[in-house]
């Protein structure tokens, strides 16, 4: 089925301002306790975090005419400004977490902990929307068992919290958006510890997300869901003295699964059914020329939905990179090369009203000094 493509003989009508100030305080502090309990070893971890956040926004809009994105004439007068007025909200959190990390043999672990969260977001007038309140506890699991020291098997389970501001025809404020993730994997190592790999399998599924009330035209109801599945496989290390080498091939399934108004099956957004790196680097260990080194990665990216109701397709692309750089002991300089071929591509986009086009080639240079 072919899919239709953006309509780019849009005229740009209006432009806009806006001016932010905000301001964010955040404590943390954390406690660590490490006790046996006969010959079972604990790692215990209790900790809190605590932040509000404040904020103004001003901003406003002016007519600018109407712009040809084929034939753009950039000679137009500014019209009026109008005000869209101004507004200040407050956001306060607070959370406070638990976890154990249990040795019960040498070759197994296991790690059981938990958060518990409370947000609270408040407007004057509701400016940028009602006063939200909410909380969640989301729970962790995890096993790790090593049948030889070089290779791990492992499995997680976890839950994420995300408020959402609003409420609903009913004037009930939503419940929070919720994540639930299950994986599975397998880490080696190779080379007596200098290459490592890790392959997992892995499925999260998002809930609670806000669709359109088919009964209450311009409010929402929480029945979206959306689901993503796949498998990753990551190899790292040095094969030899000098010679460095990152690699990663992904596979991700992720689609609505559901929705009042878009069809089920249909694909995230800016998320790609398959996506590959290799990235490689060699320094010369001996010699004058001690320290010198050379780059080369190779960036694959399969297409990607443009948008939630799959309107149009993000095509795939395939980028090259390149770096040449020096170190000696804390000292590092480097040049970088991002998309050597020229590649004319797009890193994503927000819907049909944006899609971001990728950086063509560019030189960057970097100088750092550790201590």
């Amino acid at each position: 089925m072919a899919v239709p493509s953006l309509n780019l003989d849009t005229l740009l009508p209006t432009s806009l301002y806006s001016r932010k100030r905000s301001n964010t305080y955040t404590w943390q502090n954390d406690l660590t306790v490490k006790f046996k309990t006969g010959f079972i070893e604990h790692t215990l971890l209790i900790g809190t975090e605590l932040s509000r956040l404040t904020s103004f926004f001003t901003g406003g809009a002016f007519d600018a005419g109407f712009i040809n994105i084929f034939n753009p004439d950039y000679n137009f007068t500014l019209g009026a400004v109008t005000d869209f007025g101004s507004g200040s909200d407050t956001t306060d959190t607070f959370g406070i977490y638990i976890q154990d990390q249990i040795t019960i043999l040498k070759n197994l672990k296991v790690l059981v902990g938990g958060r518990f969260d409370t947000y609270n977001y408040e407007s004057p007038d509701d400016a940028f929307g009602p006063k939200t309140n909410a909380q969640a506890f989301s729970p962790r699991f995890g096993i790790v068992y090593q049948p030889i020291p070089e290779v791990s098997l492992y499995g997680s389970y976890s839950r994420s919290f995300t408020p959402e501001i609003g409420r609903n025809a009913g004037d009930q404020p939503f419940k929070p958006k919720r994540g639930t993730g299950y994986e599975v994997g397998i880490k080696t190592d190779f080379l007596k510890g200098r290459l490592s790999s890790t392959l997992a399998f892995y499925n999260t599924t998002l809930s609670n997300i806000l669709t359109n009330d088919p009964d209450n035209f311009g409010f929402s109801v929480q029945v979206g869901e959306q689901r993503s599945r796949g498998i990753e496989l990551d190899i790292a290390g040095e094969i030899l003295p000098g010679w460095k080498v990152i690699a990663a091939y992904a596979h991700t399934d992720a689609v609505v699964t559901q929705d009042n108004v878009l069809s089920v099956g249909n694909r995230l957004t800016n998320v790609p059914r398959n996506s590959a790196s290799l990235w490689s680097t060699y320094t010369l260990q001996t010699g004058s020329l001690k320290g010198f080194g050379v780059g080369f990665g190779v960036f694959a990216v399969g297409e990607r939905a443009g948008d939630l109701e799959n309107s149009f397709v993000l095509p795939g692309y395939l980028r090259l990179d390149a770096a040449l750089f020096y170190q000696k002991d804390d000292f590092r300089v480097g040049l970088n090369f991002k998309n050597l071929s020229g590649t004319r591509y797009f890193e994503g986009s927000q819907g049909r009203e944006q899609v971001l086009p990728g950086a063509p080639f560019g030189v960057s240079g970097t100088i750092s000094y550790s201590f």
